[in-house]
């Protein structure tokens, strides 16, 4: 009785230590991945904008990104929210998913060679030399050293808690059970999905492979299977996000079942390739397994890595953009994504992507104002022909106010983060440049409308004169547009210097127009006269636009991109 009572004790024991090591595992590698988040996220977006159009470096800046975050889902996570905020295009990813897949082995290698005796000494150092650095960068570092130990004293933790595992009939039943190929895949991926980490999970098989519990063809499949169950964060992560983003969890599952639908049926032969491999170092059966690990994901990443463009095709075709399956009438954010909020760099990126979008609608809403007033026939929305020019211009105005409540709602959250005086600057700047968009389209839709209302009863066409000031102060404010979404989206003081310039420059051409059309009402032209009203009216509001795009312009002239990092 006494026994079995000690028995039980012991138990709850082992379990309550191997729950608390992978506690303190996970904690340590969060805290971990976030401290070099601090560290490069102002980086991040030059880092991963540096592998367009070059695959090799796209596999290498996966494996890099992925061996300092420690995980392959935060890797994958963030590939998600890149293309959600449109920092990469999906294609550009898959590079980026394989190079991740071969990083995240090395966690496993490190616990192998039993780097897990030095994370007590990396947390004494980590938190001893972060608690007195001053400057930002080397405080993170540091942090990110004490998040490292932590996540080696977890693993030592577990290590120490599975030592009397050995002799529980029970343990080794269940163990038995897991020798079962289809068995240990679908326990050891449902397993990972439940915690989100591969690497904790393989850590636990190399300490089973440590004590004796189990062999490398046993440790094999719950390897596959942990390889599975690490692509439900990145699954997560892109429910709520754009058919591009699911494109990316897609490949990454994609890649992950066909690599195990390869290798299950090939255990025998995949235990003796590693053995082979291994023999030269005279390895135990752990590493055997932490190199199995590497030689899995290796493999995966010479197979498909020569096939991402098809493979990328294949996806697409498998999952059609949104602008494919509907036209986009519906308001609805393209970039904006909150997981980036606490990257500041990366928010700010995407915040600044938005609005820059939200000019361009603009800039539509305003350059289709001016056909109703030269001709009456039936105009058609250029970008929805089935759509009038007036539906067209309703449409936009509710995608303008739909983004100003959104973004200047992300914006404010953004400034509650830590910014750097640089980032606190353009978050200020893009909240006012987001109300001076509002109010153009609110211009657009209500005094532009009115006046097509206004005109239509007169009956009479504006002079050729007038018509042709008209269309070229219009076109003068359409291109103020176009040069404020470059400005904007390129961060460019200078370009705001421009605009400001121009605005000034298209004032003088206002009063000149005026001048010219006021002539021909005192030579009371018959079509001047009866037009006039509306034609003072229009160039008011191109005047007003004008104005609005001068302050935007004086904005981003303030704007200091080497601060904002």
């Amino acid at each position: 009785m006494a026994a079995e009572a000690a028995n039980s004790v012991s138990w709850v024991q082992a379990f309550i230590a191997l729950s608390g090591g992978m506690a303190l595992f996970l904690f340590g590698m969060e805290w971990l991945s976030d401290s070099l988040k601090k560290v490069a996220g102002d980086r991040m977006r030059s880092i991963m904008s540096a592998i367009t159009g070059n695959r090799f470096l796209g596999l290498s800046v996966g494996a890099l990104v992925t061996i300092m975050m420690q995980s392959s889902s935060a890797t994958t996570v963030m590939l998600v929210t890149f293309v959600e905020a449109g920092i990469l295009n999906f294609r550009q990813t898959l590079a980026v998913i394989l190079g991740a897949d071969v990083g995240t082995t090395v966690t496993a290698q490190l616990i192998a060679f039993k780097a897990t005796d030095i994370g007590i000494l990396m947390i004494a150092i980590g938190f001893t030399f972060a608690s007195f650095s001053k400057k930002r960068d080397w405080s993170n570092t540091w942090q990110a050293i004490f998040g490292l130990g932590l996540l080696f004293f977890g693993m030592k933790v577990m290590i120490d808690s599975m030592m009397p595992l050995r002799t529980y009939p029970q343990f080794i039943e269940i163990l038995y059970q897991l020798r079962n190929p289809l068995i240990g895949v679908l326990f050891a991926a449902a397993f990972t999905a439940l915690i989100h980490s591969s690497a904790a999970f393989i850590g636990i098989v190399i300490l089973l492979a440590q004590q004796g519990l189990i062999s490398l063809p046993d440790g094999i499949p719950l390897i596959l299977g942990s390889n599975i169950g690490t692509c439900i964060t990145a699954g997560l992560a892109s429910l709520k996000a754009s058919r591009e983003a699911k494109r990316v969890a897609l490949a990454h599952v994609g890649f992950k079942v066909l690599g195990v639908g390869l290798f299950i049926f090939w255990i025998p032969g995949f235990a003796s390739l590693t053995e082979w491999v291994s023999k030269p170092f005279d390895v135990d059966i752990a590493r055997q397994i932490a190199n199995a690990h590497t030689i899995f994901n290796v493999f995966l990443a010479a197979a498909f890595f020569p096939f991402t463009n098809v493979i990328g095709a294949w996806i697409e075709k498998l999952l059609p953009s949104e602008e494919e399956l509907h036209p986009g009438y519906l308001p609805r954010v393209q970039h904006l994504n909150e997981q980036l909020l606490s990257t500041p760099a990366l928010a700010l990126d995407v915040a600044r992507k938005e609005v820059a979008r939200m000019t361009k609608i603009v800039q539509k809403m305003v350059s289709a104002s001016i056909y109703p007033f030269m001709s009456d026939a039936e105009h058609k929305d250029t970008v929805y022909p089935e759509l009038s020019l007036i539906d067209g211009i309703h449409m936009r105005e509710k995608k303008v106010d739909f983004l100003e409540e959104k973004v200047s709602e992300y914006l404010v959250h953004l400034a509650q983060k830590p910014l750097t005086e640089g980032q606190a600057s353009e978050v200020m700047g893009l909240v006012s440049i987001v109300s001076d968009l509002e109010s153009m389209a609110d211009i657009v839709h209500r005094d532009v409308l009115r006046l097509i209302d206004k005109k239509k009863p007169l009956g009479v066409d504006f002079s050729p004169e007038g018509r042709n000031e008209l269309e070229r102060f219009h076109l003068k404010v359409v291109k103020q547009l176009s040069r404020l979404e470059l400005a904007i989206d390129e961060t460019d003081p200078e370009k705001g210097r421009n605009i400001m310039n121009k605005m000034e420059k298209y004032l003088d051409l206002d009063s000149q127009l005026r001048s010219l059309h006021l002539k021909r009402v005192v030579e009371a032209r018959p079509e001047t006269l009866k037009t006039h009203e509306v034609h003072m009216e229009l160039m008011d509001i191109f005047k007003q636009l004008n104005v609005y795009a001068g302050n935007i312009g004086k904005v981003i002239s303030g704007w200091n991109p080497d601060k904002a990092v």
